[in-house]
């Protein structure tokens, strides 16, 4: 099932509007709060998919009847580009257990590229519910392989994918290899170019909120 805060229009749109605006990419700390915002509203759209249970608390005055969620969150942002995204799912699941997946692409002299893992930390994840975190699903390669790595540690009950821009062909293949997830974004773009980048995209979201890598 797929959710693009997109369909309707919101104050998501003038985040993403800045996120992409290339004069406004040059302020760094603008561009990482605008990425806190987007994963603090997929956090609340995402919140309502949930499992909740019944829970009374003591007020001063009485006891108040309400709906919490069930079961225990665990977000997995991939490194470094989804921290700020992070941070701002946060906000809401302040409560939520914390994995870490480090994925880079390797690139080839054909032109091709394979997505490796460097680095991964995670809690158990049984009965648990796994939203893994990147800011652009391109070809959903390294959304899929964080994945298989990540329930090496645990099955849990829901997984959820959340992004800012994806491509349908990313979506598409996480929609055939993971039927039962949920993917949550703020806008699709509909063209993929022949090196795998999201167009008209944003550009590499890790070095703007965070500064150039050195290339090899």
């Amino acid at each position: 099932m797929v959710h693009k805060l997109s369909q309707q229009n919101s104050i998501a749109n003038q985040f993403l509007a800045e996120l992409r605006d290339v004069n406004i990419q040059k302020d760094r700390l603008r561009f990482r709060h605008n990425l806190e915002r987007i994963g603090e509203l997929l956090a609340y759209e995402m919140s309502k998919a949930l499992p909740f249970k019944r829970l009374e608390v003591e007020t001063p005055l009485g006891i108040a009847g309400t709906y919490v969620p069930s079961q225990a969150i665990v977000l997995a942002p991939i490194l470094r580009a989804a921290l700020p995204m992070h941070q701002g799912m946060l906000r809401h699941f302040d409560h939520a257990e914390n994995a870490f997946v480090s994925a880079y692409r390797q690139h080839h002299k054909d032109g091709s590229f394979e997505i490796n893992i460097e680095y991964l930390s995670c809690p158990n994840l049984n009965n648990k519910i796994l939203v893994i975190i990147d800011p652009m699903l391109a070809t959903g390669a390294s959304m899929e392989l964080a994945l298989k790595e990540l329930v090496k540690h645990g099955q849990p009950v829901q997984v959820h994918f959340a992004t800012v821009i994806a491509s349908p062909y990313g979506v598409e293949r996480l929609e055939r290899l993971f039927p039962h997830a949920q993917i949550w974004m703020a806008e699709l773009d509909e063209e993929l170019t022949a090196k795998s980048y999201i167009v008209p995209g944003l550009g590499d979201a890790g070095d703007l909120a965070f500064g150039p890598k050195l290339q090899d």
